[in-house]
């Protein structure tokens, strides 16, 4: 037996113990989920009322002080008051909210009628941002419907304790309304469609797309790394020809994947859109993974393929309940997130292809990885001086 087969043996244990700590790692966000500073929106329209030897009384400033006191105790939760119905529908669109809670201008009004003959209970909204994110949207909502649910039971309290002071007899309609004192009504917006797998669209697609980046990036690599150059200017040109394959595999990916997208049932609002965004972003990754191959070879698959299983336990999951290592760490080094937030305002939020943040960064990473594969030409050790026909 050769020595170096004798030391790949007694390597061996490190090797897998190295193996099986690396793939665990990639288990813990999906294992320890604890929502952090989850950003909920709350306004409080409610212009209150003048009560008789009460004077003015407003219980929706009531209700936002509770607000405050418990956000201040959770952390889970972070309420972000705003001013205005239209300021809130505009932070859920650009994103910056998972839902929000609205209390009427008429709030203290409706409330006032709970004690009177004709009692009308008021009804607060619940704004879920359901194309934000699939599982913080559904954490919003019930952190939505428990606080209205609270609010409830405190204000059931409240009357019957008001009721029992005064020793009124209750109506049929009081007793009715006092069962649910606060109406809610939810509203799903930038909704994810009627399929399920709609909500996670985004996320699924980011794996076919990377896996044929990776393997695209490897065929060409593969079938042009022998070839000997016998100056720098061949070598350059040997390089512009590879990007010139990559743009082309990138066509044929973004628009094969967006059709294989309708294919299995997903609605896809832009076909044209989407298509080329996908194309952008098999370029990003093509160009990032040939980057890496043109200065460490083959070696340098490995580490795309950890990303891969990194990436794919984060990317459905908001930031806000990743634990905080791998939010700060992990999560924003992943060159994938920037494809999946971009097919999700395709998808979700109706936007159009556009110079966003998404094709921003996209096109960040494909410029400078096109800088780092166009250097690994320079070299003097990568020109062979015996002649050769480049691709």
């Amino acid at each position: 037996m050769k020595l170096s087969n004798q030391k790949l043996i007694y390597l061996s244990p490190i090797i897998v113990v190295a193996v099986i700590f690396i793939f665990t790692l990639t288990l813990i966000p999906s294992v320890s989920q604890a929502p952090k500073n989850l950003p909920i929106a709350f306004v409080n329209a409610d212009e209150g009322m003048t009560v008789p030897a009460k004077g003015k009384v407003n219980i929706g400033d009531h209700i936002k002080q509770n607000m405050k006191s418990s956000s201040a105790e959770q952390s889970s939760v972070k309420w972000i008051f705003v001013s205005t119905t239209k300021e809130v529908e505009k932070g859920l669109n650009n994103q910056k909210y998972y839902g929000a809670l609205i209390i009427p201008k008429d709030f203290t009004k409706k409330q006032v009628t709970l004690q009177t003959a004709q009692p009308e209970a008021p009804a607060i909204r619940l704004l879920v941002n359901q194309g934000m994110n699939t599982a913080a949207s559904t954490l919003a909502s019930q952190v939505l419907n428990g606080a209205v649910d609270q609010m409830n039971e405190n204000m059931r309290l409240q009357l019957v304790k008001r009721f029992e002071q005064s020793g009124t007899q209750l109506s049929a309609n009081q007793a009715l309304a006092l069962a649910v004192p606060i109406q809610k009504t939810v509203i799903n917006v930038n909704k994810t469609g009627t399929h399920s797998v709609n909500g996670n669209a985004p996320v699924s697609l980011f794996q076919p797309l990377w896996m044929a980046s990776i393997a695209g990036a490897a065929v060409v690599f593969l079938s042009i790394h022998k070839i000997t150059f016998s100056s720098r200017k061949e070598k350059i040109v040997n390089q512009v020809g590879f990007v010139i394959i990559g743009a082309t595999l990138a066509l044929a990916a973004g628009f094969g994947l967006a059709w294989l997208t309708e294919v299995v049932g997903i609605s896809v609002p832009s076909f044209l859109d989407t298509a080329l965004f996908l194309a952008i972003a098999y370029f990003s990754f093509f160009t990032l993974i040939s980057a890496a191959l043109s200065w460490l070879g083959l070696k340098g698959l490995p580490i795309f393929v950890i990303i891969l299983f990194f990436g794919a336990p984060l990317l459905p999951m908001a930031p806000e309940i990743m634990p905080d290592f791998y939010r700060e760490w992990i999560y924003p080094w992943l060159p994938m997130r920037f494809m999946v937030d971009g097919v999700r305002e395709l998808f979700f939020f109706g936007e159009h292809l556009t110079w966003n943040h998404s094709v921003s960064a996209l096109a960040l990473i494909s410029l400078i990885s096109l800088c780092a594969l166009f250097a690994s030409a320079l070299p003097a050790s990568s020109v062979k001086k015996e002649k050769s026909r480049s691709i």
